[in-house]
């Protein structure tokens, strides 16, 4: 196996927790680089990968083929392009970029270089969503006419962080919001129109906080709700169909167990406690669904085969695209509060 030489850019929360140990743990990418300022940090995790100063010291470099953009998002587009135009291959941490007008400036670049773009959208490999899709998928629930898809958190007091600032691609719709879009154009694709109420509800909150998105595919809808004033968060997943309803309730495992660090080797990687099983319910009664196992690996993986085998990329560039448009027309809506056709 030929593995991939890979730069991290940027080693803040998202590269150490979510892109490092995977990359390091798995024989198909070797990293080579990271470009940070904290180079005791990188050292500690990486003690075998040079640390950078300079982005034009990792687009100089031979034996970097991806180069994985973990910066805060509005340093996104600036920094993926420079290393599309330099021949790598590219992933860019989600929200993709601040507008749709980059996005489809970088998918375009991309394809002038015929090189690999895409987003990182990890929770696609979530064990609660893979279980709500494979459902779908055997016709367990009949005709969807109902999804709803809840991201929530109780952070009553505003954290720091670039997030939380006034700043491109900042707040809760870009956040958060860019999964469960990106979850439900995975499952439906682009919808006739969407319907969108952004909020920032916390005292002195400066960015958005609070979303609630419906998603119009003529008669079904799909409900896309984020909160940070949340205690009590209910099911994450409801969805209605003619022949059921699914509800889950729980977050996916593996961020917590990334923070605890852990590393992505175990068998029992990425499994749901019992206690978190959705029900299915049916006219024969409920039954509880085990929890398929998440694993952000597989996204990996699926960038593995892209670049050595021509496969299909996991969440393309221009998938990317289309969760930044959706994400436009919700700001429209909620600014203009209308309707807006997709």
């Amino acid at each position: 196996m030929s593995s991939i030489g890979t730069a991290i850019i940027g080693y803040g929360f998202s590269g150490s927790t979510f892109h490092a140990p995977f990359l390091d743990e798995m024989e198909e990418f070797t990293v080579v680089c990271v470009l940070s300022s904290n180079e005791e940090k990188v050292k500690k995790d990486l003690p075998n990968t040079d640390v950078a100063g300079e982005i034009e010291d990792i687009m100089a470099r031979t034996d970097v083929e991806l180069v994985v953009v973990t910066t805060p998002s509005s340093l996104h587009f600036d920094l993926a392009k420079k290393a599309l135009e330099a021949g790598k291959h590219v992933i860019v941490e989600k929200p993709m970029v601040p507008t749709l007008k980059e996005a489809e400036e970088l998918a375009a670049c991309a394809k002038e270089h015929n090189v690999v773009l895409s987003v990182f959208q990890n929770r696609r490999y979530d064990g609660n969503f893979l279980t709500v899709k494979k459902l779908m998928d055997e016709g367990r629930l009949g005709d969807i006419y109902v999804y709803e898809a809840h991201y929530d958190r109780f952070e009553p007091i505003i954290s720091n962080g670039w997030r939380e600032e006034n700043k491109p691609a900042s707040g809760i719709l870009y956040d958060l919001g860019a999964h469960l879009i990106d979850q439900a154009l995975s499952l439906f694709g682009m919808p006739d129109s969407i319907t969108a109420d952004i909020q920032k509800q916390r005292p002195n909150a400066v960015v958005d906080d609070y979303f609630h998105l419906i998603l119009a595919y003529g008669s079904k809808r799909v409900i896309l709700h984020s909160s940070m004033i949340t205690f009590e968060q209910g099911s994450k997943y409801k969805v209605h169909g003619t022949l059921g309803t699914f509800m889950k309730k729980g977050e996916d495992p593996q961020e917590g167990e990334l923070l605890e660090g852990r590393r992505p080797d175990g068998a029992d990687w990425g499994m749901d406690p019992l206690d978190q099983y959705g029900t299915l319910y049916t006219s024969s009664g409920s039954e509880k669904i085990v929890t398929l196992p998440g694993d952000y690996r597989h996204y990996y993986k699926g960038i593995y085969e892209c670049v050595r085998h021509g496969k299909p990329c996991p969440v393309a560039g221009e998938e990317g695209v289309m969760t930044i448009r959706i994400i436009e027309a919700a700001l429209a809506s909620s600014r203009e509060k209308r309707t807006i056709e997709i």
